[in-house]
């Protein structure tokens, strides 16, 4: 394609050691983490990036942004077969466009600045990828010892093409992502690698954070993250960095860097099955990745190269992975009817949890359609362009691979069991048989098996003595999206759930289809129906433990993605726009379809309540109410009526709000934090500002819970958090607040934290007696 002219006095290009975690939005994850490392100190490769307003430039001037942006929207709903031809093409547009002569050019003075022909890796550094969220792992494309600049651009073109492959289309469908992609590039010195390898600062598998792991190969990593080859792992301490454990993996084979390109070269048994990494470099790498941890302040996902004896950085992303450390293990392999408790085969527990379902083996991506939503995918490896496959998958099994290769990666942000690196999972396991895959032991069992610890007495039948938890006053909830969870969760030691997110269950029971569609097809009957079913299941599982219900609660942007949102307004700032309250006054009908549907369930089950979010003054309160009191539900007093607390303009209504009748009031602390410190939750670039345990919006927690008792209501927290800082929750305690309602995976770890601030709060009373005596 011809390229016309760039907007005059932009910059493409920018050195790794002039940025920052500030710059990601222009620079991408990736660049601006090696960027930080480089400033700190750290061994980090020269190297430079291409900012994202370069892709943005260069599509602009080969007039195909607009076309790209709306064919890539399309491809929502598009069929595998649809998506995979559509992607091709879309690739296609983006190889071949010509670069504006003096991006170009800068481009490349940037590359002559690392050396004379240099050999380079050029890496994608999409703005969202390797964030606190989403790893992007191997989505989108990297390529190696790239020399000389038409070879360079051509790379450069390769990974932006990369943006519209099927699985980065996939993954941010399944990651939500609805703005225009874009994407950036980072070009780094190759380092000849001898050895090279990842290390994780927390135990991806059961989210240990005493420990480190570290997976090494011999050559390039890519055959560690592709689980082309079996790493050695090694296991060493963080508090002294000793080696804990350690398994010598299989390599057959090892890519080598060459000016000719990668090539592939078969090892001799010797080197095959000898130990990759000597004791001096196990405890070197340990110490940098706890280094870098320790910079960041948050456990870390490292990929390294060592040279000549050096050991080089390359990479680093925060680890978006970890569960709750306070999962039990036992050794029982498990009971079920009739089943074998003698595992098929074993291998490396990835991604935790346990799974049952039917085995369908793979062996290459073309035989795909076989794999039915809800069936277990065995194959010999997955590869990023497999993520399409991953999501219908209930459970992972491979041959090959450690727990940092991309099936792990991928099958632990999708939330699947995985377990990889059996060997012969393939060869062993037949395909169409039912199986039971563990996630936490790493194995995988014939038939339906449950598992040990699935299979607990209710705390009330536990003896003193097997107690595993302490009461406390303070009542400890769960937040539940889905129906799906609720089963395994309800089995826990939680009161119950404290945010049951209806809007989750339309994008699932309801095949994203928009509430007003349904109705205007005449389909809202079948709306009700398949919400009260989803519903009922997670009353009936809780029951008589409470389940509050937040009535649907997308914002104008999130309607429109759904299946007939093309009604929806067009809004500047949907955060703190159309939607909650103020939406159920203006479209009573809406509301209407949450109140039928409470109203199905509380004539089965009593034990499920009415939340209505984001509450913002008096009359739309008055309004909604009057709504819910005209419908047969109203009539039901037994069922209570919950507001969130999210904006602050509840410290003053508080009075109001119990005069009309409300029970209970429950803090979503995201909302709160962000209008109470005018920061959008979800902006990258202000992400430092946005602090829950910021002084004023601890004070307006503070003042909403002693307001709302002096009013006679209950209280609780349901924001995000609670689940992740202790700090939050101890000084909730004691502020004397109701309940807290956490994530499922912290909510052992929380009914911890409570018990002890609840302890320690008795010391200090009985400290002032005595002292006052």
């Amino acid at each position: 394609m011809t390229a016309q002219s760039a907007p005059a006095g932009q910059r493409w290009t920018a050195s790794i050691d002039h940025l920052g975690p500030t710059d990601a939005p222009s620079v991408g994850g990736k660049a601006a983490n090696l960027g930080e490392l480089a400033r700190a100190g750290f061994p980090v490769p020269p190297a430079f990036a291409i900012a994202e307003n370069a892709y943005i430039a260069a599509m602009d001037a080969a007039g195909i942004r607009a076309e790209l942006a709306d064919r890539g929207a399309a491809c929502r709903t598009a069929e595998d077969a649809d998506l995979d031809s559509e992607s091709q093409s879309l690739q296609d547009l983006v190889r071949r466009v010509n670069l504006p002569d003096d991006m170009r050019a800068e481009i490349c003075r940037a590359y002559r600045g690392l050396g004379p022909d240099v050999s380079v890796a050029v890496r994608s550094s999409a703005p969202a990828e390797d964030a606190a969220d989403t790893s992007f792992a191997g989505i989108h494309e990297s390529y190696t010892d790239v020399v000389g600049d038409d070879a360079l651009i051509d790379a450069v073109l390769a990974c932006w093409s990369s943006l519209w492959t099927p699985r980065a289309l996939t993954y941010r469908i399944l990651r939500g992502y609805g703005d225009e992609p874009s994407i950036a590039v980072v070009v780094q010195r190759m380092v000849r690698s001898e050895c090279s390898g990842v290390a994780f600062t927390a135990d991806p598998r059961t989210g240990a954070r005493d420990r480190i792991v570290i997976e090494a190969a011999l050559g390039l990593g890519e055959v560690i993250v592709g689980g082309q080859v079996e790493p050695d792992t090694y296991v060493v301490s963080k508090g002294n960095f000793s080696l804990v454990d350690k398994n010598i993996g299989a390599q057959a084979f090892a890519i080598r860097p060459g000016r000719d390109g990668d090539r592939r070269v078969d090892l001799p048994r010797e080197d095959a099955t000898r130990q990759v990494l000597g004791p001096g470099l196990v405890r070197e790498i340990a110490k940098l990745a706890a280094a870098v941890e320790e910079h960041y302040g948050a456990p870390q996902d490292l990929e390294f190269a060592v040279e000549d004896g050096d050991v080089w950085l390359v990479q680093t992303r925060p680890i978006t992975t970890l569960g709750d450390t306070d999962t039990e293990t036992d050794t029982d392999g498990g009971t079920g009817s009739g089943a074998a408790t003698t595992p098929l085969v074993h291998g490396l527990g990835a991604g935790p949890g346990t799974a049952t379902g039917t085995a369908r083996v793979l062996t290459a991506l073309g035989d795909s359609a076989r794999l039915g939503d809800g069936d277990i995918l065995v194959a010999p490896m997955t590869r990023p362009d497999w993520l399409p496959v991953l999501r219908r998958a209930a459970a992972i099994v491979t041959d090959g691979g450690g727990v940092t290769c991309h099936a792990a990666i991928v099958g632990r942000e999708l939330g699947r069991p995985v377990i990889v690196g059996t060997h012969d999972a393939t060869s062993v396991i037949t395909d169409g048989s039912v199986i039971t895959v563990d996630g936490d032991r790493g194995t995988v069992f014939a038939g339906a098996v449950a598992p040990a610890r699935a299979s607990r007495p209710e705390p009330a039948t536990l003896p003193p003595s097997a107690a595993t938890t302490e009461p406390t006053a303070t009542a400890l909830y769960v937040n539940l999206a889905t129906p799906e969870a609720a089963d395994a969760v309800a089995a826990t030691d939680v009161d119950g759930v404290g945010l049951l997110r209806a809007e989750f269950m339309i994008t699932g029971a309801l095949g994203g289809r928009h509430p007003a569609a349904m109705i205007a097809a005449g389909r809202r009957r079948e709306y009700i129906d398949d919400m009260t079913a989803g519903v009922e299941h997670i009353a009936a599982v809780f029951a008589p433990r409470p389940v509050v219900y937040r009535a649907v609660d997308l914002r104008s942007n999130e309607f429109a993605e759904l299946e007939g949102g093309d009604v929806e307004p067009d809004e500047d700032n949907p955060m703190i726009g159309y939607r909650g309250c103020f939406r159920y006054v203006r479209e009573p009908e809406l509301f209407g379809l949450d109140l039928d549907v409470l109203h199905r369930v509380r004539s089965r089950l009593h034990n499920v309540h009415l939340m209505i979010p984001f509450v913002r003054t008096r009359w739309e309160l008055a309004e909604c109410l009057a709504q819910l009191d005209a419908h047969p539900l109203g009539a039901d007093r037994r069922m209570h009526r919950w507001i969130m607390a999210e904006v602050p303009s509840v410290m003053y209504w508080m009075p109001e709000y119990a005069r009309l009748g409300i029970d209970g009031v429950s803090i979503g602390s995201n909302d709160l934090t962000q209008l109470m410190l005018g920061v959008d939750r979800d902006s990258e670039v202000c992400k430092d500002l946005f602090d829950t345990m910021d002084p004023a919006v601890l004070d307006a927690i503070d003042r909403i819970i002693d307001r709302a008792r002096a009013s006679g209501l209950t209280t609780s927290l349901c924001g995000q958090a609670v689940s992740t800082d202790a700090r939050l929750a101890e000084h909730l305690v004691r502020s004397g607040i109701t309940s807290v309602s956490v994530t499922p995976d912290s909510a052992a770890r929380t009914r911890r934290v409570v018990a002890a601030a609840e302890r320690r709060i008795l010391l200090d009373q009985a400290r002032e007696t005595a002292a006052g005596t």
